[in-house]
């Protein structure tokens, strides 16, 4: 589904991304760990193309998207759906507004076909009947739900998610776990989760890849990151101090 190629990316001089190499597997779910400010919502970015690369591929269903105009990029971005870190609502839209929005946006649906389409993504996500609140009204977990609303909205084939369960608290992170893994089955989606939750990482994933200083240093099934002796990954896992990483 999507394959990363020696990606490279630097900000003056500090280089984030020294060599990338990863395949994310279609209909999977794909966990890719690391430090705060390794680089992993830098390369969700160039997944979706929000950052160019300065060398280096990210081919999605073959297609070279480094390479695309803006109007070939838009039609691709249509595959993809995002869950923003804090959500990323509209203050300013109710529930139902925020959900409808790429629709409205995109294609040329009547509204009431919009309607039927936010009632059943909400649904989706364990909410119904809250169309009409605004997003302040909403608790943390309420929001990330409807922004996971929104990024199905247009029944996208790939979702990417950007430390979803950040700032909740654990009843509500195991329910956003549970989420991600129903809403992966249920639209048969390929998606991609950055997270420093250790135990959110194993629940989740089919598969898991270690970001560090700028490249992937370990990848594989819960069972093989699990049984890895790979210090990094390591040090990584147990929390410790001790070991490769360095504290900064």
């Amino acid at each position: 589904m999507i394959k990363i190629v020696d990606l490279h990316k630097s900000f003056g001089k500090q280089k984030v991304l020294d060599g990338v190499n990863l395949e994310i597997e279609e209909g999977k779910t794909t966990v890719i760990i690391g430090r705060s400010g390794g680089g992993k919502s830098v390369l969700l970015k160039h997944i979706i193309r929000l950052l160019k690369p300065d060398s280096g591929h990210v081919l999605v269903d073959g297609t070279d998207i480094t390479k695309l105009n803006d109007k070939d990029l838009n039609e691709i971005r249509k595959k993809f759906g995002v869950l923003f870190q804090g959500a990323a609502l509209f203050d300013s839209m109710t529930v139902g507004e925020n959900v409808a929005f790429p629709l409205k946006e995109q294609t040329k649906m009547k509204d009431s076909e919009i309607r039927k389409i936010v009632a059943d993504r909400l649904r989706a996500v364990g909410l119904t009947g809250i169309e009409e609140k605004m997003p302040s009204e909403l608790s943390g977990g309420m929001r990330k739900r409807v922004g996971l609303a929104r990024a199905i909205a247009m029944h996208p084939e790939i979702v990417l998610f950007d430390e979803p369960t950040t700032g909740l608290d654990p009843i509500m992170t195991e329910a956003i776990d549970n989420l991600i893994i129903d809403t992966q089955k249920n639209f048969n989606l390929t998606s991609i989760v950055i997270s420093h939750d250790v135990e959110s990482i194993f629940k989740v994933g089919h598969k898991i890849a270690m970001l560090h200083e700028g490249k992937i240093v370990e990848y594989g099934t819960p069972e093989e990151i699990r049984e890895s002796r790979n210090p990094v990954l390591v040090q990584f896992l147990s929390g410790s101090t001790e070991g490769p990483i360095k504290i900064i």
